[in-house]
């Protein structure tokens, strides 16, 4: 089992923390942030000021919300809820998500408050955080570690044609150990998803020298096996050794190739109905004791809101109806593998 970081205090500094979130709660989830104390020793440790709920087995799922952000986070988080879904994989994001990234400061922690107390986890969300020199960015990591989520998936990156693949594997590891500082400062868990194309993580091997020196603490990957299905159908299997260790985060979703027009295309489909292995992926899941969480994602049409859209062009609950059933997909699937 992976062993997850934590933070020391003095009696003192519990007591007092303790003290600041009593008198915090009372103010609203931005004091607290606003208020929370840091350590004398060199490096800012944290306290998280609200609690995540127990982890609900070793592998709590977590719907990306980017399929329901359609609905406001009040309403996202009621059918959440009665889905069976752990938790909300929530999106912090200017284009479109449930919490913008310059509002994050007053709409964040209200989010975070909303879900939780539905009894949902909030064991992960989803940024544009990659730019290490980024106050914005910076800010909304404190915040993050402030309410007690530690791991985020970061943004992507191109590789620069004007130097190539190596010079630009060799800047990506100089801005990844730069991120791994400031994660490090925050006690957060950042995570770079592969995905499949022509940017950093299409290969999922390019990662693994990317990282190569940086702390897997502080730096990962959610690895989706999804693309790395489609960059290497049978190969995933050597990438995914070379990085099993950085794994911090899965995601669940399936596809398969069709000829369109005398083009091979993706088709994303539903859970399990593509030809992604997932027998043989949760099988290395458990042969490694790779115990994380999954992030269930429904990227197949779905009248809009695959995409992300706010309005939709087929039924409402079309659409849930979808994410019912492929959370039942993924929990079988938990099953068969033995992993709960």
């Amino acid at each position: 089992m992976k062993k997850k970081s934590t933070s020391i205090f003095s009696r003192r500094t519990f007591l007092k923390s303790s003290a600041i979130t009593a008198t915090g709660l009372s103010m609203g989830f931005p004091a607290i942030a606003k208020i929370i104390p840091s350590s004398n020793e060199g490096t800012k440790v944290i306290e998280p000021t609200v609690k995540t709920p127990g982890a609900k087995g070793a592998y709590p799922v977590s719907l990306f919300s980017k399929s329901l952000q359609w609905l406001a986070v009040p309403e996202m988080v009621k059918e959440v809820s009665s889905m069976g879904f752990d938790g909300v994989d929530l999106t912090i994001r200017s284009s479109g998500g449930h919490v913008e990234p310059k509002n994050a400061e007053r709409d964040l922690p209200v989010a975070v408050q909303s879900i939780r107390k539905a009894g949902l986890n909030v064991d992960m969300v989803v940024t544009e955080i990659i730019d290490p020199k980024s106050a914005l960015n910076e800010s909304i990591l404190k915040m993050l570690s402030n309410l007690g989520i530690r791991k985020y998936r970061t943004a992507f990156i191109p590789f620069d044609s004007s130097i190539g693949v190596e010079k630009s594997l060799e800047k990506f590891n100089i801005q990844f150990r730069e991120l791994a500082a400031l994660n490090k400062k925050y006690d957060m868990q950042g995570m770079y998803q592969n995905h499949s194309g022509i940017r950093l993580g299409g290969s999922v091997w390019d990662l693994w020298v990317a990282m190569k020196d940086v702390d897997p603490q502080y730096l990962g990957i959610q690895y989706d096996p999804k693309h790395a299905t489609i960059e290497g159908q049978a190969s995933w299997v050597h990438s995914f050794d070379l990085i099993k260790n950085r794994i911090h985060a899965i995601n669940a979703k399936d596809f398969y190739w069709e000829k369109v027009n005398d083009k091979w295309k993706q088709k994303q489909v539903p859970l399990g109905t593509g030809m992604v292995d997932f027998p043989a992926f949760f099988a290395k899941v458990k042969q490694h004791n790779i115990q994380v969480p999954i992030s269930l994602h429904l990227e197949y049409p779905l009248g809009g809101a695959e995409d992300g859209n706010k309005m939709l062009t087929v039924p409402k609950e079309e659409v849930l109806n979808a994410h019912r059933r492929d959370i039942k997909v993924l929990r079988n699937m938990l099953t068969e593998a033995g992993l709960v």
